[in-house]
């Protein structure tokens, strides 16, 4: 704990002050990083609790753990989902109703087949994807008595475009609930930003510069200050897969089946909670740059598009600032 002497000119008193602790807890989690900063006068320590976070969320809706409820439901096991499951679903729901299918937590078989789950890719052929297409479709799956009901037991489900924006909002509302309102919690580059820093400062965040292959050094296009905001940037330049010298994007479109081919590098959206962030800068980079502006009219969210233009050259455009 700091102790701060203050003279005052009249007399001289001796006061111990309170001056909020910096924590930080760093790690891997949910196959990426995670990096928590937050101020707290008492310098409370919630490590172990954090760490039950992460496991609640891998136990439920992480489809590389074997025996979570998300991975039992797409074996059709009988399960019963819990809270987060359903958090999760909710959230899915909503992102897809809002983008008119664009979004699909159905997309499960057509993400698996194109290689990027835990399974090798299939030799996609147009009959193939036609067929697997079938499976998608939100509509044609929903949660009664607590169990997930599918129109076809082949259906799948895949919460990755909204889990690590909902771990982060879950640990910032755990902070709050013990007092703390001035914290950065970043599950994968899922941000939610709350508060300001001792000195009033806002809070600094990097927006990454598109990279040239997945294992490229990172830099940062631009950086931005953020209160109170949840802010996701989804992209194609670090997730994708090669075949035959064609690089697939791992946004696939629900509607024709195929990995998406825009012009839009990356998308990064800035809304009220991470996750909701999260669904949204999915929806952007599916629909494409001109449909996305055109989503967020009205929303009450910003969002920063780096795009390529019909000349080849890099571009980048703010909407809602």
């Amino acid at each position: 704990m700091k102790r701060v002497l203050i003279v005052l000119t009249v007399v001289l008193l001796v006061s111990c002050s309170k001056q909020p602790q910096r924590i930080q807890y760093e790690g891997i989690t949910q196959g990426s990083y995670f990096s928590i900063i937050y101020y707290d006068d008492e310098g409370r320590e919630f490590e172990h609790e954090i760490d039950s976070i992460f496991k609640e969320v891998d136990n439920s809706v992480s489809l590389w753990n074997e025996n979570s409820i998300i991975r039992k439901v797409n074996r059709n096991e009988d399960v019963v989902v819990n809270q987060i499951f359903r958090d999760n679903f909710e959230w899915a729901k909503k992102a897809s109703e809002f983008s008119e299918g664009a979004f699909d937590a159905t997309i499960g078989p057509l993400v698996s087949a194109w290689g990027f789950h835990y399974n090798r890719e299939l030799e996609m052929t147009p009959e193939m994807v036609d067929s697997i297409r079938q499976l998608v479709n939100y509509q044609n799956i929903e949660i009664v008595d607590d169990k997930v009901v599918k129109a076809n037991p082949n259906m799948t489900l895949d919460f990755n475009a909204v889990a690590q924006g909902y771990t982060t909002d879950l640990i910032g509302k755990f902070l709050e609930s013990k007092g703390i309102y001035n914290y950065l919690v970043d599950v994968g580059g899922e941000i939610m930003a709350r508060g300001t820093k001792p000195n009033s400062d806002l809070w600094t965040i990097g927006i990454e510069k598109p990279a040239e292959k997945f294992d490229s050094k990172r830099s940062v296009q631009i950086k931005i200050q953020l209160k109170d905001k949840g802010i996701v940037t989804s992209g194609n330049y670090r997730k994708y897969i090669e075949k035959d010298g064609v690089r697939y994007s791992h946004s696939i479109d629900p509607e024709t089946g195929y990995p998406v081919e825009r012009n839009l590098l990356s998308a990064t959206v800035i809304a009220d909670n991470a996750s909701w962030a999260d669904c949204l800068a999915t929806i952007c980079m599916i629909v494409g740059k001109e449909k996305a502006s055109k989503l967020l009219e009205n929303q009450g969210v910003e969002a920063y598009f780096i795009y390529v233009d019909n000349d080849g050259r890099i571009q980048s455009e703010w909407f809602g600032h």
